[in-house]
């Protein structure tokens, strides 16, 4: 399908690091390939169902499956770097498949699966374990003619209440198993709401509060409400010049009253609040609006009552106001915004009920509560150095103490960032991350390209599903433990994780380890359970079960690892290691967690054949490609990056879910000009009962390379249809593409003709341009939200220089290519094999003799 005889070298402007010394014999085209696996596996699942029973290996979280919950959890919900857990410390240290689970507890299903079981619990709650706390789940048994159940997690025996005793068939089951969802289902929400003990609790008031309301800190449990928001706009001169102000308010108004669909939560409520050097709140309370200000900025105090209101009876007046805002700071000359005192403020509004504030912000927040200076460090100087971890640690301490207070007062912090200079994303991000939050990024914003965009982003961030006030722990079997967790979270405890907000595009993990010796004979458990409160208002706990088949052998282990779960596991390690270790280090050791683990797999089960080959497992087959590209990502790649870039990216993969994160690593790669006729047309095909239905083919991928395009060729490349929120893709265009290609799909017969601006594709009535659009929407459907479009003409465009750093297989971003890396890594595990010793004994990659 694609031939290299015609083939364009890479841009000299992309390149990175070249191979130092010899290189051992690695045929180009036995080179393992992501995308190959990626398709295979997509096309297997296409036709077949999941069965979640132990025993079988999950789909890859790439490919679009219909899961049926069997007692576990889909994967969808978690996933484990191998569904075969080794059954001692020692055979997990020495195949060195580290032993981590990743979360996504409300993961959006596909239609065509069952949703996850609502089960009201009563007053007494949900049936948990005496000793270990764990919630009643299908892999419990039952003893003394059901009196009893015992724990799969800790084997202990908790009586039941007398109103859930049940009498046991001949099968020791429950005569009303069938009729228990939470005997059955793997995933299940308990209603909690009558249960007081598994309310919200208010947090107890500090010595020195440094924000307040009419009402006073409110005390003790928290009825269960809807969800609240927040929306709070900067109008610093910054904002208004650029128009991210009013595309801003222009999008909540959308998002409220005019989409097509309602997306707002109809028992929700909202506030308004604006702010440069001081606060202005807006009460609803008359048929007028009034702004109240507050102007002291370090002990903020929230004035009235009046100021969260239900939209649609308000929506006269919410409307007007939207309209109102860009005007009336049209001719503002504030330069300062006051983020800080703003964000203390929303959670003056939102204390004793939990919510969601959402933040619109456009310049360094140098006033006010946490400012921060104006001058930027010195970050040129800083890299490679020492010096480099405190660019992405806060540089005021003011911001960790805003996170805490609002994770505590279960109030999630979500910012729509638009710069047009340095922020300082490392100090600002830092509530984000504490509470759950998601930070959205427009540097020098541009309304037609961005505007559509941001309507998009929020419009997802109400619709999603979601809780709020949410805390969230992982249980584990005797002989596994919790080691650590990665995610965007405040901990309150060892293994309590507080988040104030929790969607389904969030994911955090759990790096497990032995405590003892786990038995072949019985199954390994997980267990994780969220207590959140529903956008609706009701208390509940999303409990996520998993067990696991337990081996001896190395060889059941590698078999079936997941490749997935073990690259996020990695990923948010290295971004958790960005405020302790440099960059080079940590690329470093990623390097050798990589060589360790295919030298594991070598002297475990592999260990007859020649130390010089390169022998890769199948499961990870692809795992160098995915390592290689994390240290080509922003906040790892060996390049001179902005501080404000890293930081804001080192944020994104802390909160992605393995899917998302695996589209992000390795991005798509699409050849537009060779689509098949029938590839993203609608077509009838014949079900297996019999009946017809309306389906459209996807097309397949190429591998990410200029080895493998041609200079007349257009290509789509994208996070965009491999991530579920990323906001870029880009049309590169050959300088001897068609005439009759550009002609269809940009409306023009010269390269240079095509509108290098142009943020949407044109509307035509061309087979090539309905199937491009009919892939983008396509995407768009699943994912919610649409993209950034940007043009790459060849040679002509300095959007070429981000489209060549996204083709990860070719030398660039300040590394090595795909193949001089598994050179890399043959040659560090040939060594160990002849030379014995370690791999990482601290010589850098660098100054390797190789």
């Amino acid at each position: 399908m694609y031939t290299h005889s015609n083939h364009i070298p890479q841009p000299p402007h992309s390149a990175g690091l070249d191979y130092k010394g010899l290189r051992p014999r690695i045929d180009p085209s036995q080179v393992p390939s992501p995308i190959e696996a990626i398709e295979r596996d997509r096309h297997t699942w296409e036709t077949n169902i999941y069965m979640t029973l132990p025993g079988t290996h999950a789909p890859l979280c790439t490919s679009d499956f219909v899961a049926v919950d069997q007692g576990n959890s889909s994967p969808k919900f978690v996933r484990v770097s191998t569904w075969s857990m080794p059954n001692t410390s020692r055979l997990a240290s020495e195949s060195h498949i580290p032993l981590s689970a990743a979360f996504q507890p409300f993961a959006d299903l596909d239609p065509r699966e069952e949703p996850v079981p609502l089960v009201d619990a009563g007053p007494a709650g949900p049936a948990r374990c005496a000793k270990c706390r764990a919630y009643i789940n299908p892999w419990c048994t039952w003893a003394a003619g059901g009196v009893r159940w015992k724990c799969n997690l800790c084997s202990h025996e908790t009586e039941v209440s007398p109103d859930y005793f049940c009498n046991l068939d001949a099968n020791l089951m429950r005569l009303d198993h069938l009729q228990r969802p939470e005997l059955n289902k793997g995933t299940i929400d308990f209603v909690v709401d009558s249960a007081e003990e598994y309310w919200a609790r208010n947090p107890p008031p500090h010595i020195a509060q440094p924000y307040a309301s009419v009402e006073g800190p409110p005390k003790g449990p928290r009825a269960p409400a809807p969800i609240d928001y927040v929306f709070a706009f900067d109008v610093s001169t910054q904002a208004v010049v650029s128009g991210f102000l009013k595309a801003s308010c222009d999008a909540l108004k959308d998002i409220l009253f005019e989409s097509d669909a309602a997306v707002f939560p109809p028992a929700s409520r909202i506030g308004i609040a604006t702010f440069n050097d001081s606060l202005h709140y807006y009460s609803f309370a008359s048929e007028v609006t009034q702004m109240l200000v507050v102007g002291d900025l370090d002990e903020v105090f929230v004035p009235s009552l009046d100021l969260l209101v239900n939209p649609a009876e308000k929506r006269a007046q919410i409307e007007r106001l939207l309209d109102q805002i860009p005007d009336q700071f049209a001719e503002n000359v504030n330069v300062d915004s006051a983020l800080g005192s703003a964000i203390r403020g929303g959670l003056a509004t939102l204390a004793g009920r939990g919510g969601h504030l959402v933040f619109f912000q456009s310049s360094l927040p140098a006033i006010g509560a946490g400012a921060l200076p104006n001058t930027p460090p010195s970050e040129h100087s800083m890299y490679d150095t020492d010096k480099e971890k405190t660019l992405h640690a806060p540089r005021n301490p003011t911001w960790i103490s805003i996170g805490e207070e609002c994770a505590e007062e279960g109030v999630a912090v979500s910012m729509f960032l638009a710069p047009a200079k340095y922020m300082d994303t490392g100090t600002v991000c830092a509530v984000p991350n504490q509470t759950g939050g998601e930070v959205f990024w427009h540097p020098r914003f541009s309304p037609p390209r961005d505007a559509g965009v941001i309507r998009g982003q929020l419009r997802r961030l109400v619709s999603r599903m979601q809780g709020y006030n949410c805390t969230a722990r992982v249980r584990c079997s005797t002989g596994l433990q919790v080691k650590r967790h990665y995610g965007l979270f405040f901990k309150s405890g060892a293994h309590e994780l507080v988040f104030g907000n929790l969607s389904a595009d969030a994911s955090f993990s759990a790096e497990l380890e032995h405590t003892g010796r786990l038995s072949p004979r019985e199954y390994a458990h997980v267990q994780c359970a969220v207590l959140y409160t529903s956008v609706e208002g009701q208390r509940r706990v999303r409990v996520v079960n998993l067990a696991m088949n337990v081996v001896e052998l190395a060889g059941n282990l590698f078999q079936f690892a997941d490749l997935e779960t073990v690259v996020c596991h990695m990923a948010k390690e290295a971004m958790s290691s960005m405020t302790s270790s440099r960059s080079l280090i940590i690329r470093e050791e990623l390097t050798e967690k990589s060589a360790n683990l295919l030298l594991g797999y070598r002297t475990q089960c592999a260990a007859a054949t020649r130390p010089s080959q390169l022998i890769i497992p199948e499961a990870f087959r692809s795992l160098p490609a995915y390592t290689l590209a994390l240290q080509k990502t922003k906040p790892l790649k060996a390049r001179q990056v902005s501080s404000d870039v890293r930081n804001y990216h080192i944020h994104r993969i802390l909160g992605m879910s393995p899917r998302t994160l695996m589209g992000y690593l390795y991005p798509r790669l699409l050849a537009v000009h060779d689509l098949d006729d029938q590839i993203a047309l609608p077509q009838m095909v014949q079900n297996e009962d019999g009946t017809t239905a309306e389906k459209i083919l996807m097309p397949e991928c190429m591998r990410d390379s200029y080895f493998n395009m041609e200079a007349g060729g257009v290509y789509l490349i994208g996070k965009c249809f491999a991530c579920d929120n990323e906001e870029m893709m880009i049309f590169w265009v050959g300088a001897s593409a068609s005439p009759q290609i550009l002609l269809d799909l940009f409306g023009v017969d010269d390269v240079h003709a095509v509108d290098a601006y142009m943020h949407a594709l044109p509307t035509l009535e061309t087979t090539l341009s309905r199937q491009v659009r009919n892939i983008l929407a396509h995407r768009f459907a699943q994912r919610g939200r649409p993209v950034k479009m940007y043009i790459a003409r060849q040679n002509l465009d300095g959007v070429e220089v981000e489209y060549s750093d996204m083709l990860v297989e070719d030398m660039n971003n300040g590394a090595m290519s795909y193949l001089d890396y598994l050179a890399v890594l043959h040659m560090q595990i040939s060594n160990v094999l002849k030379n014995g010793g370690s791999i990482g004994g601290g010589t850098s990659i660098r100054g390797s003799p190789w």
